[in-house]
């Protein structure tokens, strides 16, 4: 097990991090909870046994996108050693969960959270969540339970969030149900923000190329360099759940999804899916976008909607394409909308883009 804040200098002293003392003030927090995780147990008598120590509060950090809360969480596990713990994106971790109890269901089991909470108790002591974000009514439903029972085995939690607890869930459907969940994360949470001025994200595309075409060797090359830098190269598939459908990105980290043109305008997906894409991702890396025309009309519909969703959501497109914006879409029913696409894509290039987001 080693001390979380020796490999934070540590990576400071190899030139992969700039002090920040905004993320240097929230050591102590993670500190505090690998104390608690390794602390010896609570002798009661001499002829009874060692009870385990008391599980330690955990920790929402939450915070602007791009501030580092991902990164600061990784180097907490990683400091963790030998002692059971899970890292996993929120919204794949309750995917799973669905699924669990879903089983559970067919087996005839009728409160079906209680063994999918105690089968995940049983593996991890610290589960560790990445973008906690609640925006379905089903999640809503069923994470006042889980976390309860999560809570009640002593299982540790550590989440990040770009909100705050009392937005979660913000305007949703029958959210009264849901305010005794954000009093749950209160009472077994510490609250931390993670106010830093800088958007790291942002800072490692300051003035980086965005836009490749042609879709060459060499696009090719530099986009999955770029890809690599933001992901640190570990990735997983993110499914979303819109409407009873599954929506797949191929490979998500850290708020960062890459997909190719045909993974997401080659399917039949619709404006619902896309939107449900923008929540989710800060970064979108997506990779041979062809020339459109009447011969793929439907792709190019797709195409369009997509770039609103990711446009109006200030999601930041790193993308391969086989021309320049201008130039993707030159005959055929629908130039003249693919116009504004056009536009869009020029802006997105910009080097500010998606700041303001923050």
């Amino acid at each position: 097990m080693s001390n979380v804040n020796a490999l934070y200098q540590q990576r400071i002293a190899a030139g992969d991090l700039r002090p920040d003392p905004v993320q240097q003030d929230v050591m102590p927090q993670f500190q505090r909870i690998a104390d608690g995780l390794t602390a010896d147990p609570v002798k009661r008598g001499l002829f009874r046994r060692a009870a385990p120590p008391p599980a330690p509060k955990g920790l929402y950090l939450w915070g602007g996108v791009g501030r580092g809360k991902s990164m600061l969480m990784d180097l907490f596990v990683d400091s963790l050693g030998d002692i059971p713990v899970r890292r996993v994106h929120f919204h794949a971790f309750m995917q799973e969960i669905h699924s669990a109890m879903h089983e559970a269901r067919q087996r005839g089991v009728d409160d079906a959270i209680a063994p999918v909470a105690a089968d995940v108790a049983s593996s991890v002591r610290l589960l560790a969540f990445d973008e906690m974000q609640i925006t379905d009514i089903t999640d809503a439903m069923i994470v006042g339970r889980l976390f309860e029972a999560l809570f009640a085995a002593d299982v540790v939690v550590v989440t990040t969030s770009n909100r705050v607890p009392d937005d979660l869930y913000k305007n949703g459907l029958n959210r009264q149900l849901f305010l005794p969940f954000i009093e749950l994360i209160k009472g077994k949470m510490e609250i931390h923000e993670l106010a830093s001025p800088t958007d790291y994200r942002q800072d490692r595309l300051q003035g980086s190329q965005v836009y490749f075409a042609p879709n060459d060797a060499s696009a090719r090359a530099q986009i999955s360099a770029v890809w690599t830098d933001l992901s640190g190269g570990e990735a997983s598939p993110l499914t979303l759940e819109v409407k009873g459908r599954e929506v797949v990105l191929p490979a998500f980290r850290n708020g960062v999804g890459r997909a190719s043109f045909y993974d997401l305008c080659g399917k039949m997906l619709g404006p619902g899916d896309y939107l449900s894409i923008a929540q989710e991702v800060k970064v979108l890396v997506l990779e041979d976008i062809p020339r459109l025309s009447r011969n793929n009309f439907n792709e190019a519909k797709r195409f369009v909607t997509l770039i609103d969703a990711l446009y109006e959501a200030r999601v930041r497109l790193i993308c391969s394409a086989a021309a320049q914006p201008e130039m993707l879409y030159v005959e055929g029913e629908g130039t003249f909308e693919f116009e504004r696409t056009a536009s869009r894509l020029r802006e997105m290039q910009d080097k500010d883009w998606g700041q303001s987001d923050t």
